[in-house]
């Protein structure tokens, strides 16, 4: 193909790669710049430098290795059925599950075996291991599942890791016993493996042996499975073979690359890859994102930004031409055609709810007014009462604003984000009729992995500590004081290709939060629409690993604590209510509309 790019022509490779080691011929391959994920036979993975920088190739074949591995080796119903209930206990028994499937491809592949090691050591960057004074400060799950890597494939522990895991290696090894030896020997069946794991998690003492259930015997065809994969060792060779030969098509990037110069602006015109609006592979995606501890805070954590020159607060429309926004709006009609009907039915609800509380009461007993013919009974009753009156009166409705802030990251690329656009658009439009303005905005970055700010901090000598580490895009897609039908377009510019990147959750807070103090309504409501943590690669790469969490954290308890406006959250396949006190978590996008329409209504009935 004459136009592809040295990017495309990697990602039609490893498309080929992960389905020759999936055996599994659906499987599709996208790029992310957030935490690599996968639902089904979709795969999110690391999107490399335009220049294919080697060790950033590496880490994107070594997630897309793990998650074909899984898709070859790891029966999802018997693991689910065998799984401890305690969470601790839980995340041991998943992460052991994991060393297994990944040790069955390392083990036989030496390819794979490389790949996967760069995939370890970038998810350890991110582990709270790594950062571990004393054992307490050590999750369990990632010193365990180190610990059994080392046992079952020879391979070092990360160094990043090693002083976390050495704090805790003695403790294991003394409690587990010969129980790594029979991991190692129940390797190729699940189900054996499985037996091995709980009895390991008894002697870690995370199961109690008086309640942990026996392996569940009836799930199915597990143990034929692992029969078929002992006979077709040769076939795994081959399959090797044909994988490793379509990696090697994408060819080895020129070494001595500078970091800071893998991506630019320029890039986000080619970033796209499986991206694209409304592609159906990703309407099930669930975005994942790391879990951190945070018990350990230090009480004098700074945040600060090292350079603010290349931010930017735009208008919607300043991004593109009418002639585009026109397409993308029609765009998006297009795909939520039969979504749009049920959201408006669930805003008609609203309305309905909202104008009950702005319709007028009565006084009654009036000594003048209109006559109240409900008590004229008594009249007849009793002809010498006098009649009854009653006068109307306004019920203090008070003036509103509401600010949707939605989440721009390529995490919510297809269906989430078209979901989100679409309910937003309607619940304007359902406000404006009852006389509550709203304000939809936006956050992303400008760039992947770091834009000019980065760049400045490369041509500045790298100092230490820089902080926020990439350029700020804050979209305005509709005013408070603007009409919907002159905002309405806008909209669909989230649809556009190359839009989303990636999302630094605390300043678009502040952002947003600031508009919204500015406003003269009596009442000023914020709602985040988001699906995940803050994630931001350049910024996490040269700061600490809590580094923007950290930071959202103490944006999100000065609000909730201090200031006026009322401020509510919606997660898209995340659990948001580990940030913010009044907080939903929803698991599939279809949820949107409905949801930030009850929580609409919610905040309206308390008043």
């Amino acid at each position: 193909m004459p136009d592809e790019t040295p990017l495309d022509r990697f990602k039609r490779a490893l498309t080929g790669t992960a389905r020759a080691v999936a055996r599994e011929p659906e499987v599709e391959v996208a790029w992310s710049a957030d935490t690599p994920s996968a639902t089904g036979t979709n795969m999110r993975v690391p999107l490399p430098g335009r220049t294919l920088p080697a060790d950033q190739a590496r880490e994107a074949r070594g997630f897309a290795d793990s998650f074909s591995l899984k898709l070859r080796h790891h029966n999802a119903l018997l693991h689910a059925a065998n799984a401890p209930a305690e969470p601790l206990a839980r995340a041991c028994y998943d992460a052991v599950e994991q060393v297994r499937y990944e040790a069955l491809g390392a083990n036989n592949f030496a390819g794979v075996r490389e790949n996967l090691t760069a995939a370890t050591q970038l998810r350890t960057r991110s582990d709270p291991i790594t950062r571990a004074k004393n054992v307490s400060d050590v999750p369990l799950q990632s010193a365990l599942s180190l610990i059994l890597r080392e046992k079952l494939t020879g391979q070092a522990i990360p160094d990043l890791a090693a002083p976390g895991v050495a704090l805790l290696r003695a403790s294991i090894e003394e409690r587990a016993g010969d129980d790594f030896a029979g991991l190692a020997d129940a390797l190729q069946n699940q189900r054996a493996f499985q037996q091995r794991a709980i009895d390991l998690l008894r002697h870690l003492d995370l199961i109690d042996p008086s309640e942990a259930k026996e392996p569940d015997d009836n799930t199915g065809e597990d143990d034929e499975d692992s029969e078929e994969e002992e006979d077709s060792s040769g076939d795994d060779d081959a399959a090797d073979d044909r994988s490793q030969q379509g990696v090697e098509m994408a060819g080895e990037p020129a070494a001595g690359e500078e970091e800071g110069e893998e991506e630019s602006d320029a890039s986000a015109e080619e970033d796209l890859s499986e991206g694209t609006a409304g592609d159906e592979g990703e309407e099930r995606m669930l975005p994942v994102r790391p879990r951190t501890n945070w018990t350990d805070l230090p009480a004098d954590f700074q945040y600060k930004a090292y350079t603010t020159r290349f931010d930017e607060t735009v208008d919607a429309a300043e991004l593109c031409d009418f002639a585009e926004l026109d397409r993308l709006r029609a765009y998006l009609d297009s795909q939520l055609t039969g979504l749009q009907g049920v959201v408006t039915r669930l805003a008609n609800r609203l309305q309905r709810r909202l104008m009950a509380q702005q319709n007028r009461n009565w006084d009654f007993d009036q000594e003048e007014g209109m006559l109240d013919a409900a008590r004229l009974a008594r009249v007849i009753v009793s002809p010498g009462q006098s009649l009854s009156y009653k006068v109307e009166r306004d019920v203090e409705f008070k003036d509103t604003v509401v600010t949707l802030l939605i989440d721009n990251s390529g995490s919510m690329r297809g269906r989430p984000i078209s979901i989100a656009a679409i309910s937003a658009d309607v619940l304007a439009r359902t406000l404006e009729r009852v006389g509550v303005k709203t304000e939809i905005l936006g956050f992303t970055t400008r760039a992947w992995k770091g834009g000019q700010a980065r760049e400045a901090w490369l041509a500045d000598g790298k100092p230490p500590h820089p902080g926020r580490l990439n350029d700020l895009r804050h979209i305005i897609y509709k005013q408070a004081d603007q009409p919907w039908r002159r905002a309405r377009r806008n909209l669909g510019l989230m649809m556009r290709e190359g839009l989303l990147k990636e999302n630094i959750d605390g300043e678009a807070l502040l952002w947003a939060h600031g508009r919204l103090l500015a406003r003269p309504e009596d009442r000023r409501i914020l709602m985040v629409i988001s699906d995940g943590a803050p994630v931001d690669d350049s910024t996490l790469s040269v700061n600490s690993a809590g580094y923007l969490e950290t930071h959202l954290r103490k944006v999100i308890e000065w609000i909730e604590g201090k200031s006026p406006v009322q401020l509510v959250a919606i997660g898209i396949g995340h659990d948001v209510t580990r940030y913010y006190k009044r907080a939903v978590t929803i698991m599939d996008a279809e949820q949107l509309g409905g949801t930030m329409v009850e929580q609409l209504a919610g905040l309206f009935e308390e008043g």
